[in-house]
């Protein structure tokens, strides 16, 4: 594509224009290696009757476009990673068949061969701007909306989103080019959140399942990883440092775990830590340790969890309006997930471990040609990719 950013003054003018209602996204995870079939059909309205906005989308092709019952043509309203929409009504139904590329970057949907048998392994990555790789959005994070997903993958698959995971029903073909059964999964729609939370694993993935009480009832617990790496999983650490965070932060929050069910991933060839997807938490897998590792990498691990968990109230459920508020976002996490753990773990010292560590990493990143004030001027995309750093995270906690 020969252009994929987008201003913060672009995204404040859609959002003065129009408001999102619903996502529909069916996905058909069978046509191949190297591509997925997408469907998506968006429910918007427009403030202005007649005016015109576009709607974000990377895909290796269109084959329709539909705006109100009218078709549009992807060869001149798809450009720049864009398609454009004009004559727009006070209520607007738009639907885009289109094909996905499987990424291999860690960026939208990734897809994995495990060398150790052969199985395959999907995951999605969507923050900052990679949603719109799966599926046509409006990718800015103050237009929330409702996302219910389907999908179409091999029967033997664990398929994860946000939502609890339904029973699987026959799919219309049975069975793939290659032989192998496929279903289907449909799932309930997801509250009103951001696109850059929603979420997408799928494969097949062992799991170990608990549940936790919240104060708004038991919500369901799962920790995934791939079968090659299930005898190196420690499950009860997990689940015990997630329960213990649940505790904490319904307490000093006062507000129940505002999702259905709460799922960690530890999925390959990660570019990140963690993400804090709704319900959905994907978690760099070398997290699964394959031998005997310090305490400190230990307590780096539950550091992540919490500070994931955290996210869930401040970050999901409040959200911030463009990516200017990134520090603020990342810091309250930093902040609240190191003092769970100094007060509901066994890791008494966390904030010693902050300023020997993270303190450390802040002073570092601020001492290079590329630092800047905590609170960035994120006038676009491009400028928030470089500003995940230890300025973001580890010096706003000191701020």
């Amino acid at each position: 594509m020969p252009g994929t950013n987008l201003s913060r003054a672009e995204a404040q003018e859609r959002a003065a224009l129009i408001d999102v209602v619903s996502y529909d996204v069916d996905l058909d995870l069978t046509a191949g290696s190297e591509t997925f079939g997408t469907r998506t059909t968006v429910v918007f309205t427009a403030a202005e009757v007649g005016t015109a906005t576009f709607i974000d989308l990377i895909a290796d092709s269109i084959s329709s476009i539909d705006l109100n019952g009218t078709a549009l043509d992807p060869a001149t309203a798809y450009r720049d990673s864009r398609i454009e929409m004009s004559d727009l009504q006070a209520e607007n139904t738009l639907t885009i068949d289109a094909v996905g590329n499987y990424m291999n970057t860690g960026e939208g949907l990734h897809r994995f061969v495990d060398p150790a048998d052969g199985e395959v392994y999907l995951y999605t990555q969507f923050e900052v701007p990679d949603s719109r790789r799966m599926f046509a959005v409006f990718e800015q994070p103050d237009l929330k909306a409702t996302f219910t997903f389907h999908v179409t993958a091999p029967a033997h698959w664990q398929v994860i989103s946000n939502e609890p995971t339904p029973e699987a029903i026959a799919a219309p073909n049975a069975a793939n080019a290659d032989g192998i059964e496929v279903a289907r999964w449909e799932f309930p729609a997801t509250p009103r959140i951001s696109s850059y939370i929603t979420a997408l694993i799928a494969g097949p993935y062992d799991v170990v399942r608990d549940e936790v009480t919240s104060t708004a009832g038991t919500v369901p617990l799962g920790v995934f990883c791939r079968k090659s790496l299930r005898p190196h999983l420690d499950p009860e650490n997990i689940m015990n440092i997630t329960k213990a965070g649940f505790a904490f932060f319904e307490a000093e929050f006062a507000h129940a775990y505002p999702f259905t069910k709460y799922d960690q991933i530890f999925t390959p060839e990660y570019n990140m830590g963690a993400m804090e997807n709704a319900g959905a938490v994907t978690i760099v897998e070398d997290y699964v340790f394959r031998s005997k590792v310090t305490d400190a990498i230990v307590e780096r691990r539950a550091l992540t969890i919490l500070h994931e968990l955290a996210h869930m109230w401040f970050g999901d459920l409040v959200t911030m309006k463009w990516w200017d508020d990134l520090w603020l976002n990342e810091s309250f996490a930093e902040w609240a997930s190191t003092t769970a753990q100094a007060e509901a773990t066994e890791w008494e010292q966390a904030w010693t471990t902050f300023a020997t560590s993270e303190k450390a990493w802040a002073y570092r990143q601020d001492q290079l040609s590329s630092t800047h004030p905590v609170a960035a001027d994120m006038v676009d995309l491009a400028a928030v990719e470089v500003n995940f750093d230890g300025i973001t995270y580890a010096k706003g906690p000191l701020s």
